[in-house]
């Protein structure tokens, strides 16, 4: 395959068997997690709120942790490896003189990347013998990419959606219940942190953070459901390595590692999926190219 090419497609047996942990290359380990100044230890908390193959992930320095095969298998059936393309129109409406791809995790059967975590974490909640997931859903990708893939591990799940945004989603909203998701704007009568919210403010618009900790409540009132989270923390972003290790053979079939490589900075786990592997093979002195992360003005992170 050549530069020319407009659809580079790798095949089945190259896709990635292992996520890429950045933490076994940092300068120096992170910080460990921090403790309120007042209240009960939350650190201490974490086993009663987190999976605990996640839990393990997330404090892990391996380099490399091996993808499970069941987890492999749901990737394929998900539609991994996931094309790059070259966008030759935009080239020629720029002029430039540069080959421009990108990555289409469009492709997921939900619309997004988050399908790459949601059925890491879906799989482990079965193997661990939990019944039912709860999360929280900000623009309604992490929440439908749950649902999906819960429905594929046959486990139910409960989404608390941030009223501003439920209330007007209406087809995503359908979408996350066709998976068989309950869906609750938050903040809702579902939980006592919602409901006093609402007694507050019946017109309470919500926000992440009241969604997150209506999600939290409800799993720790049952002994069969745990709660996951779609971005953020280290277990998330090595679940998106597999974007960029596809990326970097797609790349190298295309004719050569790029020069810069642009993406999306939100939550972090789009970006981090796609530049980590990258970044690991600048450590090892392959590549020498830029990264550029980009986020709108209107709500920076």
């Amino acid at each position: 395959m050549h530069s020319g090419s407009l659809v580079v497609t790798l095949p089945e047996d190259d896709r990635p068997t292992k996520w890429y942990n950045i933490q076994a290359d940092l300068p120096e380990p992170l910080p460990p997690p921090k403790d309120p100044e007042q209240g009960p230890s939350r650190v201490k908390a974490l086993p009663d709120l987190l999976l605990g193959e996640c839990l393990r992930q997330e404090n892990s320095t391996e380099r490399w942790i091996d993808i499970p095969e069941e987890v492999q298998e749901l990737y394929v059936q998900a539609g991994r490896p996931r094309p790059l393309i070259r966008a030759r129109r935009l080239e020629q409406k720029l002029g430039t003189p540069a080959h421009l791809y990108y990555k289409a995790e469009f492709y997921s059967p939900t619309g997004s990347h988050k399908v790459n975590t949601a059925l890491a974490q879906a799989y482990y909640a079965k193997k661990e013998g939990y019944e039912r997931l709860t999360t929280e859903t900000g623009a309604g990708q992490w929440g439908t990419a749950l649902a999906y893939a819960a429905s594929l591990s046959g486990l139910k799940t409960t989404i608390y959606w941030v009223r501003a945004v439920h209330d007007w989603k209406a087809q995503r909203r359908a979408f996350m219940k066709l998976y068989g998701a309950e869906v609750y704007a938050s903040p809702s009568d579902h939980t006592a942190t919602g409901r006093e919210l609402l007694k507050q403010d019946p017109n309470h618009p919500g926000s992440l953070g009241i969604a997150v900790s209506e999600g939290l409540e409800d799993a720790r009132g049952d002994d069969k459901a745990i709660y996951c989270l779609g971005s953020v923390l280290n277990h998330v972003l090595l679940h998106q390595t597999v974007i960029g290790q596809e990326a970097i053979k797609q790349m190298e079939m295309a004719g050569g590692l790029p020069d810069v490589i642009f993406g999306c900075a939100g939550g972090g786990s789009n970006f981090g999926g796609l530049v980590f592997p990258f970044i690991h093979e600048k450590l090892e002195g392959r590549w020498n190219g830029e990264m550029v992360a980009v986020e709108p003005v209107s709500c920076p992170t």
